[in-house]
């Protein structure tokens, strides 16, 4: 296992490419649960996640020899970037295989370094698993994202820059793919603040670390969840050793609550962060963990490289769930005017409509009717039932699509 030495050295390696990111204090959030919440800015990191740290530190420490032979590495997209800058910053060629559903984004910011990018597989195992006969194949250097004590020291320089900020802190809240992460925070932590307690974040749609660290014991599960930076199916026996040595607690988010998370940090935080960098804000905002007996809470948020497309959907869905938005079908009489009569009540309700569709071919509906449907911007909860109240009264039928 690693040392506060091994992760100290790290810190050396990497602070001629990274930035110590910001450490703030969430204002409303702390407002909200009277407990000082401050984020670490990750996502603000180059290459937009934590990655960079323990990718960079492997690479920094390959000898000349072990460089020339070229490095290859398996990721859902953030360790590949990491491992893809570290190759051109060194000028070493490097090949990152990637799951076939990694979004482009994340490709994209892999070949930006120059980096051979494969896709192959459903999920991360199933890339991983290929990288492996590949780097066999070329003889090159597999640069694994968490089971390494190098890439796990690179991660724990976060560790010490919390302790290093300043600010006394009880907790700190890490998400958990395959546990790199929080092995390197928390050995950092722990060795220099052994009263800070460790809570890890896994999404309920990949929960294998959360048993292994439950059970004592690796085991595999399932994997779905739109975190895909944190979608892992094995648990691992290395990572495995250091949450049982120091982490303290273990917890899951499901999809609905991290989506809530990334709109909460969009909106009110105004930060982009990605489905795994936003567990740890889901598993305040939701009341996963009991925060009554602490003072002040660092919580990692970890990458911001969503997808532009799963961020349009939690948007939308966002505004709908929060009585921003609506959306309906309403039958109405097919003839002349019977529309702008309809459109009328949506104006003296002040409902603003951004998308009209008129459909007489319905086979649900009677002949002589049409269907409307209407997505409307609203002002929330009161404003939605002055709408269903104003068109009960003037007599339509609709439904409210959720």
């Amino acid at each position: 296992m690693i040392t506060i030495q091994d992760i100290c050295l790290a810190r050396e390696n990497l602070s001629k490419v990274i930035a110590e990111t910001p450490l703030s204090l969430d204002s409303k959030l702390s407002n909200r649960t009277g407990v000082g919440i401050y984020l670490k800015k990750e996502n603000l990191q180059n290459t937009g996640s934590f990655k960079l740290r323990g990718a960079f530190n492997k690479i920094s420490n390959l000898s000349e020899v072990e460089r020339k032979r070229g490095v290859v590495a398996a990721s859902a997209g953030n360790h590949a970037q990491g491992v893809a800058f570290a190759g051109e910053y060194y000028s070493i060629p490097t090949t990152i295989v990637m799951p076939e559903n990694t979004p482009l984004t994340k490709i994209n910011g892999v070949k930006s370094y120059g980096s051979e990018v494969i896709l192959h597989g459903a999920i991360y195992d199933d890339a991983y698993k290929f990288a492996i006969n590949l780097s066999k194949e070329r003889e090159a250097i597999f640069v694994h994202p968490f089971e390494d004590h190098d890439v796990i020291a690179g991660q724990g320089s976060i560790g010490i820059e919390i302790i290093n900020s300043g600010i006394t802190f009880d907790a700190v809240i890490v998400p958990i793919g395959g546990g790199g992460l929080i092995s390197g925070v928390a050995t950092a932590i722990k060795n220099l603040k052994p009263h800070v307690k460790i809570i890890g974040i896994v999404s309920t749609g990949a929960t294998a670390t959360k048993d292994s660290f439950e059970l004592g014991e690796t085991v595999s599960r399932p994997v779905k969840t739109i975190a895909d930076g944190i979608a892992v199916r094995n648990g691992s026996k290395i990572t495995l050793e250091y949450l049982k040595k120091y982490v303290d607690e273990v917890i899951a988010v499901d999809d609905e609550e991290i989506a809530g998370a990334i709109l909460y940090l969009l909106e009110n935080s105004k930060i982009v962060v990605e489905g795994a960098g936003a567990v740890g804000v889901a598993s305040i905002l939701y009341n996963k963990i009991d925060i009554s007996k602490f003072k002040n809470i660092a919580i990692l948020v970890s990458g911001g490289n969503i997808d532009v497309n799963m961020l349009s959907i939690i948007i939308e869905k966002g505004l709908i769930k929060s009585n921003r938005k609506l959306k309906l079908i309403v039958t109405l009489i097919d003839k002349h005017g019977a529309l702008m009569g309809l459109t009328k009540i949506f104006n003296e309700l002040r409902a603003n409509i951004v998308q009209i569709g008129y459909d007489r071919t319905a086979t649900s509906i009677s002949y002589g009717d049409a269907n409307v449907s209407v997505h409307l911007e609203i002002k929330g909860d009161e404003h939605r039932k002055e709408i269903e109240t104003g068109l009960l009264s003037n007599g339509y039928n609709f439904k409210i699509l959720e």
